[in-house]
């Protein structure tokens, strides 16, 4: 990490025919941090993704993208930035064949301008670099299955297929909506040395999971949400500690058994 925030986020308010989603919500994160963002179901934590990210109108705060407001942008121009985001439910081309979800990104602006493809700009040299992503986040380059339509994939695929298309932006921050949800304890073990591989490559990550084993073994920090506000955050030890996650998230099961 560098100790510059590279993303902040402040008094985030957001409510539904007066349903309060999100209070005040306000948290940064560091250059090439893994950020983690947990809660019970319904605490708000994808609502939060939405409002960064310009999928949901924010009622009132503010985000700020390396010092700049962000807050009221569209989706495709924050992305454009280089924040991008995974969806909790995957949301590929299923009637294309898995690497051809990867060349639309690979036409984008942003990976015009950052070089996210090279060669002369053919079709062909963006199918060549879509391979090559999809054999870095984990698909067997020789294998039929980049080949395949995405319908067809299963979800641990279809997981790895919606950082891939991340990753064909060059992001600087990618935030993450329950990434090891669905998967198999096989596929998750692969899943989380490709995250800690994603930081060492300098991307910042932000992390809404529910999986907690598998969130502190790659998280810093971590922040807790219920009924739409903070309740603490910090180093995931500490804030296992804290009474009031063990009340709202956690019951009375014991935090030691979650790390």
């Amino acid at each position: 990490m560098s100790g510059e925030n590279i993303l902040q986020v402040t008094n985030v308010c957001k409510t539904f025919g007066g349903i309060q989603a999100l209070l005040n919500v306000t948290f940064a994160v560091q250059r090439g941090e893994v950020f983690g963002i947990m809660g019970p179901n319904g605490s708000g934590k994808t609502t939060l993704i939405n409002c960064i990210t310009g999928f949901t109108k924010m009622d009132s705060g503010k985000v700020l993208y390396k010092g700049k407001e962000i807050s009221h942008k569209p989706p495709h121009q924050i992305a454009n930035l280089g924040v991008t985001r995974t969806f909790q439910i995957m949301r590929p081309y299923y009637s294309l064949p898995t690497y051809k979800n990867l060349v639309i990104p690979l036409f984008s602006p942003r990976a015009r301008r950052t070089g996210g493809w090279r060669g002369g700009g053919k079709l062909g040299d963006r199918e060549t670099v879509s391979i090559d992503i999809l054999e870095e986040i984990g698909f067997e380059r020789d294998s039929f299955v980049p080949y395949k339509l995405a319908s067809a994939l299963p979800t641990g695929y279809l997981k790895r297929l919606e950082l891939a298309r991340c990753l064909a932006l060059r992001p600087d921050v990618i935030l993450c909506d329950e990434v090891f949800s669905g998967l198999s304890m096989s596929e998750i073990a692969s899943m989380v040395p490709l995250i800690e591989k994603l930081q060492m490559d300098g991307i910042t990550l932000i992390m809404v999971e529910h999986r907690l084993r598998e969130l502190f073994r790659v998280a810093s920090r971590v922040m807790v949400l219920n009924f739409g506000q903070k309740l603490t955050e910090g180093i995931p030890e500490k804030v296992m500690q804290d009474e009031r996650v063990r009340e709202a998230y956690l019951g009375s099961e014991k935090a030691s058994d979650y790390i």
